[in-house]
């Protein structure tokens, strides 16, 4: 780090300033006021995945400078640093972030003790979060959590807890919902509130359900321009969690959040599930070790480790179910790595009375998604022409350069300013900052993103214990 004090903790707690604590306390004589200045002080606790890094891709008017990080030592932490250090070295917009480390197997009783912030930072190890989540909260801070916040219907419960100490305690619980950033699903779910074109949501059924939404990741990628190591645990589904419950819940929060906008659902009375599968990615030893740069598999992924040396990875799943009667059906598939030129894909529908919103992300698009408003025929082509148009003309306040181009008779592609089109990883400082907004009092926090966070993880956790029950293809 460039400019970083770091702790050795652990049972002995020694301490050691490696660089730059002079410079620090020279720009905060008190060596207090500084953390005055600003009504946000961040923790950041075990960070174990690249997405605590993404929160801090860009600096917060409101957010202190000076960053507390608790985490055990080893390369994850160290990854998590290097990308600080990266960010804060970068052309464009370079941030100014001093991580003060504390480092030891005490990590959390230290951050619990030292209470050095008001908003702590979650994205690592999901089989820990829920228990870091709930003592968060019940220390009086505020968590700002990746996805998922649980991986198995026995913490549920303690997620409904949480949310009521939080509420005891004036503090906010909130998960990173990154793909609500993202300008075709926010065209989508916009296109879909216009009577006109769309008319309404059609039922639907399990074989064509009203909405769906597929999702393709992949294990080896690049993040920030350099190849993306995962930890050994990734590939364990008992600490990450197996797709059916990982990355699902990005496309359960988007089925809610695009069909019933700023609706409060009851997860007891809007939910049923319907069916759910899982099935295994298969990754070679060659795989894994490029993935993870470790040698040999850990002793932990023993007993998914096949006859011929592969891995056999539950990544996969598959969910259908109603949402106020609605079908919908989500599912994730992980492979090892994207073809040249490609990466994670997207792809949706909402099917309307009049219209069907289609967002493609295949080679035919540049593997970059587009959003397709197709005509169902209920309206003639004049008609369905005429009510897209209207649909852009008044969304056009709202996106910059939006259009559409006609591809056949009935069915037009939407585009827009690319300016407006904001990558993946700049969601994280689009989510951050709403988030910053609604525990300053900034903003108001909607009375439905609790209701339907719950309604969300209480359909992952119970696919999962479905898929569980049947055959695996």
């Amino acid at each position: 780090m460039t400019l970083l004090q770091r702790k050795q903790g652990g049972r002995k707690g020694k301490l050691f300033f490696l660089v730059g604590v002079l410079g620090m306390l020279s720009c905060n004589p008190t060596g207090s006021e500084t953390q005055k200045d600003y009504p946000i002080d961040l923790i950041t606790l075990a960070p174990g995945h690249f997405h605590a890094a993404l929160v801090q891709k860009v600096s917060y008017p409101e957010v202190s400078p000076n960053v507390h990080v608790y985490a055990p030592k080893g390369k994850e932490l160290d990854s998590h640093l290097a990308l600080i250090d990266q960010y804060n070295a970068q052309a464009d917009d370079p941030t100014s972030w001093k991580e003060i480390v504390y480092e030891g197997d005490d990590y959390l009783e230290q951050m619990l003790s030292d209470k050095k912030g008001n908003m702590v930072v979650l994205a690592g190890n999901n089989r820990h979060k829920i228990d870091y989540l709930v003592k968060s909260v019940d220390a009086g801070m505020n968590v700002l959590s990746d996805k998922p916040v649980i991986i198995h219907s026995k913490d549920f419960p303690k997620l409904e807890q949480a949310f009521i100490t939080a509420r005891e305690q004036g503090v906010l619980v909130y998960d990173i919902m990154t793909e609500r950033y993202e300008v075709n699903t926010m065209l989508q779910r916009d296109f879909s509130q216009q009577q006109e074109l769309f008319g309404s949501l059609v039922n639907g059924s399990e074989q064509e359900p009203a909405i769906t939404k597929e999702s393709v990741h992949h294990f080896f990628k690049e993040v920030s321009g350099n190849p993306l190591v995962r930890p050994d645990w990734f590939y364990d589904t008992q600490q990450q969690g197996e797709g059916i419950v990982d990355v699902t819940t990005h496309l359960v929060d988007l089925v809610q959040w695009e069909s019933f906008p700023d609706q409060k659902l009851d997860y007891l009375k809007d939910i049923e599930l319907v069916s759910s599968k899982r099935w295994p990615t298969m990754l070679s030893k060659e795989q894994f070790q490029k993935s993870t740069s470790s040698d040999q598999y850990p002793g932990f992924l023993e007993d998914a480790v096949d006859q011929n040396g592969d891995l056999k990875v539950y990544a996969n799943g598959e969910i259908n179910f109603k949402i106020k009667g609605v079908h919908a059906q989500v599912s994730v598939i992980w492979n090892f790595q994207a073809p040249e030129g490609a990466g994670d894909t997207h792809y949706s529908i909402m099917r309307g009375e009049k219209a069907n919103l289609i967002i493609r992300q295949g080679e035919e698009e540049g593997f970059k998604p587009v959003l397709y408003v197709e005509s169902t025929g209920v309206l003639t082509d004049a008609e369905f022409g005429e009510a897209l148009q209207g649909a852009v003309d008044g969304l056009s306040s709202k996106y910059a350069g939006l259009g559409i181009e006609l591809q056949k008779e009935g069915s037009y592609k939407v585009f827009f300013d690319p300016s407006i089109n904001t990558t993946h990883e700049e969601h994280f400082g689009e989510v951050t900052q709403k988030y910053l907004g609604f525990i300053t009092g900034e903003k108001e926090v909607p009375n439905w993103e609790i209701p339907n966070m719950l309604a969300k993880y209480y359909l992952t956790t119970k696919a999962l214990d479905e898929a569980e029950t049947v055959d695996k293809p």
